[in-house]
C-alpha cells in the first residue's frame, strides 16, 4: 500500500506546511542507523540469528518478536549522548524534508535509565538535535516524557521528580507501552502533580485494546484529576456517540496515526472510524507514531492515507493542519506563526503546485 500511496502524486500533501503531534523519537530508528550506533558501541544486534547486514533489519516484521519487544530491543543501541542526538536530529532532518514545521516528540527514559544510561546524556543529546533543529533546519521541537505504563507506578512517579531538572526542555508528560491490564487511573496522582506543576498531560489509548472505551472516557474526563489536555490514538471514540460527546465538550484533540491500526484492523474498519470523526467535528491531528517499526512510513505517507481514507480534499486537509496547530502545546506566538504559514502556503504556494 505505501508503494501505491507513494506513486500518486499528491503535490499538496508533500508541500503543506506540517505539524506533528505523536511521534516516538525511540520509534524512528531506522535499520541503517541502529547498525551503525551497534557497531560503534561495540554490540550486537539482537537478532536470531544474528544480524551482517543492515538489509536484515528492514522492518519490525522481519524480528521474530512482539512491536514491543522489537522497540525497546531497538532502544539497547542508545548508550550515549552521540547516541540520542545521532537518533533525534536524523530524524529532524528527514521530518523537514517533509515540510515538518512544528513537533512534538515522545521520549521513555525508563527504558534507557533502566540499562544505567545517564540522564543528562538521554537529554543532552535530545537539547543538542532541538537547537540545532530550530536554528539550521527550522524545525521547532518541543519534548514530551512518557511514562512506562507497564512498569511500575513507583518508577513513574520517580522519574517524574527527576524529570524536572529538565522542565525547560519537557512541555509535558504522556503514557504509553503495553496497555493491557495497564489503564491510565493507575497513574492519576503521577498526572495531578504535572497538572500542579504546570505541565500538560495525555496519554495512549490505542485502537483495539481491552477497556479501550473505558480508557478513552477516562483520559478525557478525568485523568489527572479533570481530564488531559489531548488522547493519543482514540480512534475508537467513533464507536460510541458518547465518547465523541465527551471529547468534544472537553475540547480534547485525538492524535490518529492512522498506518500504525493496520496492524490490527483492516482499511475498512479504520477508514470508516476516520470518516465519522470527519463527519462529527472531533478534533483530531495525523502523525507517525514510530515510523521506523511500521513500514517505514513517516508522517507523509500517514497524511497521504488518511487523505484518501477520509475522502478529504485539499481544503479539509488544510483545515486538519490548522487544528493541530491549535491542539499544539506551542506558546501563542508560535501558533500564529504557524497558522500565518499555513494560509500562506494556501493563498500563495498552493496556486503553484
Amino acid at each position: 500500500m505505501r508503494a501505491a500511496l507513494l506513486a500518486g502524486s499528491d503535490d499538496f500533501i508533500a508541500q503543506i506546511p506540517k505539524i506533528e503531534l505523536h511521534v516516538h523519537i525511540e520509534g524512528t530508528l531506522t535499520p541503517d542507523l541502529r547498525w551503525r550506533l551497534a557497531r560503534r558501541n561495540g554490540i550486537p544486534v539482537r537478532l536470531a540469528p544474528p544480524a551482517k547486514h543492515p538489509r536484515e533489519l528492514k522492518s519490525a516484521a522481519d524480528i521474530p518478536a512482539t512491536f514491543f519487544e522489537a522497540y525497546y530491543s531497538g532502544c539497547d543501541v542508545l548508550r550515549t549522548r552521540a547516541d540520542f542526538y545521532d537518533l533525534a536530529y536524523e530524524h529532524f532532518q528527514r521530518a523537514a524534508g517533509m515540510n515538518v514545521r512544528y513537533c512534538e516528540v515522545f521520549f521513555d527514559p525508563q527504558s534507557h535509565t533502566a540499562r544505567g544510561v545517564a540522564w543528562d546524556d538521554v537529554m543532552g543529546g535530545l537539547r543538542a538535535a532541538r537547537d540545532r533543529a530550530a536554528s539550521e533546519l527550522g524545525v521547532r521541537v518541543a519534548y514530551i516524557m512518557c511514562f512506562l505504563r507497564d512498569s511500575p507506578v513507583s518508577a513513574a512517579v520517580e522519574h517524574y521528580q527527576q524529570a524536572l531538572a529538565y522542565r525547560d526542555m519537557i512541555i509535558g508528560f504522556g503514557l504509553d507501552s503495553n496497555e493491557t491490564g495497564h489503564p491510565p487511573s493507575l497513574f492519576d496522582e503521577v498526572f495531578a502533580q504535572a497538572r500542579r506543576d504546570g505541565f500538560r498531560i495525555t496519554a495512549h489509548c490505542d485502537v483495539g485494546q481491552r477497556d479501550t472505551h473505558a480508557n478513552i472516557r477516562h483520559v478525557a474526563g478525568a485523568l489527572g484529576g479533570r481530564g488531559a489536555d489531548r488522547v493519543d490514538h482514540g480512534l475508537n471514540a467513533a464507536d460510541q456517540a458518547e465518547l465523541m460527546g465527551l471529547v468534544k465538550e472537553r475540547d480534547v484533540g485525538l492524535t490518529i496515526c492512522p498506518w500504525a491500526y493496520l496492524r490490527r484492523w483492516t482499511y475498512r474498519e479504520t477508514a470508516e472510524r476516520l470518516r465519522v470523526l470527519l463527519r462529527e467535528g472531533v478534533k483530531f491531528s495525523i502523525s507517525s507514531d514510530s515510523p521506523a517499526y511500521m513500514d517505514d512510513s513517516w508522517v507523509l505517507h500517514n497524511l497521504l492515507l488518511a487523505k484518501r481514507m477520509g475522502g478529504m480534499s485539499d481544503e479539509q486537509v488544510l483545515a486538519m493542519m490548522k487544528t493541530a496547530v491549535e491542539m499544539s502545546w506551542a506558546s501563542a506566538a508560535v501558533k500564529a506563526e504557524l497558522v500565518h504559514e499555513l494560509d500562506g502556503f494556501w493563498s500563495v504556494g498552493r496556486m503553484a503546485l
